[in-house]
Formats: structure tokens, sequence, C-alpha cells
């Protein structure tokens, strides 16, 4: 193929995207020296906490090649995952006896949509070019995915980490096709953060310890879905009652009044998670747990740490009889994570 024949599956392939229910799509190749290097810089700062795969496989993250030989671009895409309801996040965080879940969490699992789409597209090329070399990416694998949408020209990585997009703020997933096509690549896009702090200000716990660097041990999505252990007393009254992930940096971002809700019907709250209080989650026994959360990002946290991060939430709550009588049954958990969590919750009202 000449140059001009990979100009015009470029501008195919984006058309096939869209068309697949990515709503941007842009290509880049392979370099990320600088975000090797500051990556590099993170881990050894410890930021990661116990997340050690994100320390796991070397110099894979940060080199496609290595990860997947014979690599060349990577085509990032996004796609929007903000519900189009009438939910309130602002006004469910105010809502102490309600639970606070990411808004990413409410629906099905992005993971396997995404990934399907993925390979959707590339069976267009197929169709198009013939056999060619390619692996899709949902945050599956050592990917270093906001870099590489950022040099796609999906838009530019904030003061929190996140990627935002000028027109469409930050609430979308990320996912990449790994190839070995000599496709034309995009350009970056400017940095549009300003003097603007919005983020770093109102993280509950300050895990934004300056622009674009972030202390995951401190944040309230590594400690409510990563973490395995003791949430540390020094963070549970922060929490609130977020019991999986947290907005907070989002919810404030100015950029974010131009986002758009997904079209995906898969994205949109299951079991009424969206308006669900903390009493009646923390009644879920596992069974109930596995049910509700088949096909779900929340499953992956398991029973047990459901129950600590809703004990924690508990424990924020107003006090009620109702709140001391939920906490009471799980007192005697045959979990010593859950015992003490709850224990700690009860001492709040006490």
């Amino acid at each position: 193929m000449s140059s001009s024949d990979h100009t015009r599956l470029a501008q195919h392939i984006k058309q096939w995207a869209h068309e697949l229910g990515f709503q941007q799509t842009g290509i880049t190749d392979t370099d990320l020296g600088d975000a090797e290097r500051a990556y590099q810089r993170w881990l050894e700062r410890g930021f990661h906490g116990e997340m050690a795969f994100m320390a796991k496989h070397g110099t894979k993250r940060s080199r496609p090649a290595e990860l997947e030989p014979g690599t060349l671009r990577v085509i990032s895409v996004r796609m929007n995952y903000l519900p189009d309801f009438d939910d309130d996040p602002d006004a469910r965080l105010q809502d102490a006896a309600g639970a606070f879940i990411s808004r990413y969490a409410l629906g099905r699992d992005y993971h396997k949509l995404m990934r399907k789409r993925l390979r959707k597209l590339a069976g267009r090329i197929e169709q198009r070019v013939g056999p060619f070399g390619y692996r899709a990416f949902v945050d599956s694998a050592p990917v270093l995915e906001k870099p590489l949408a950022a040099k796609a020209g999906l838009g530019w990585i904030g003061k929190h980490t996140n990627l935002i997009n000028r027109e469409a703020g930050s609430w979308f997933f990320l996912g990449e096709l790994y190839t070995d096509l000599p496709l034309p690549v995009d350009q970056p896009v400017d940095d549009h953060c300003g003097s603007c702090n919005a983020c770093i200000d109102i993280c509950p716990t300050r895990a934004i310890i300056a622009p674009r660097l972030l202390d995951a041990r401190r944040c309230i999505s590594y400690l409510t879905i990563e973490l395995k252990g003791n949430i540390p007393e020094v963070f549970r009254r922060a929490i609130g009652n977020r019991i999986h992930g947290c907005d907070d940096c989002q919810l404030v971002c100015p950029w974010n009044r131009f986002a758009q809700p997904s079209e995906e019907t898969d994205f949109l709250p299951r079991h009424g998670l969206d308006a669900a209080t903390l009493i009646e989650l923390f009644a879920w026994d596992e069974t109930t747990f596995l049910q509700r959360t088949e096909g779900s990002a929340l499953r992956r946290l398991g029973h047990e740490r459901w129950l600590r991060n809703i004990a924690v939430a508990l424990g924020n709550a107003p006090t009620t009889p109702a709140i001391v009588a939920a906490l009471h049954q799980r007192h005697d958990h045959p979990s010593a994570l859950v015992r003490g969590h709850v224990g700690w919750a009860i001492s709040q009202h006490t």
C-alpha cells in the first residue's frame, strides 16, 4: 500500500469506528519516552501503593512493540459512558444515607463491550487490506492508555490525571488497537487546564499532590477498589458515602459542562444502584451481591470489600436507629476485615 492508500485507510478507520459507537478515534506512533520516564518516577515514589501489577511488566507498558511485537501504530478510541438520566451526582453525594457509586460502574462492565467493538473494527480493516497484525486492549493489559490517547489527539491529560477533551469533557472510556499498519499519525492537542486547580482543591483526601501527580494511596478510588485490607482510619471520614470509586475531580471540572451522555443502553444504571440507600446495599448477602453485580465492574470488588466500604459509609452517615441496627447485624461477620470496619462505624455513632 502507498502512503496515500494508508491515508485513505485511516479516514475509513475513523468512520468505521464512529459507526461502531466510538465518539472519537486518533492514531499515534509508539514513542512514549517522556511518559515512560514520568511513570518510572511515579513508581519509584511508591505512589502505586499495593497495585504491584503496575510495576510488574517493566517497559512493556510504555513500549508497545515489546508487548505486541511488530506494533507500529496505536489506534486510540474513546466512548462516552455518562448515563443520560436525571440523577444529580452532587445531590447524591450530599445524601449521607444514600450510596454513591462512581458513574462508570453503575451499568454493565465496559471492558467486554469495547473490546468486542474494537475487534469488529479490526475485522473491517481486514476486509479492506487483508490479514494484518493487531491486538485490542481495554484496560486489560500493561498499556499507558492516557499518554497514547493524548498523543493521538483525543485530549490532554488534566491536572487530575484524567484525559480531558475540549468538546466532551472526561466522562469516557479509552481503548486501543495495536497494529502493524504504518498509518499516518494525528497530532496532540494543546493543554487547556490553564490556572484552574478545581480538581486539586476538591479532592477529599488531597490525593492530587501536584498538577498531574496523583498519590494513589490517598485516592478514594484506590482505597475503595484496589486496596485489599484495612482502609486507613485517617481517610475514613473523608470517604463520606462513596462506596465504590470517586468522581469529585470530574464533577468539578469546568470542561465537563460539554460532556455528552452515552447512547449505550448497557451503561444505564442497573438494580437501582443510582438511588440505593446504604442500608439496602449493606443487607445484600453474598449470593445477592454476585447476582446483582454479574457483568458489572462492581463484581471485581467482592462481597467482603463491598461490606467493608459500606460499613465506612454507614459510620459517616447520620446517627439513626436504623443505621445503628444495620451495623450491629454485621458486628459478628465471619470476616475480620468486615468486623473491624463495622466496629469503627459503630464507634462513630456512640
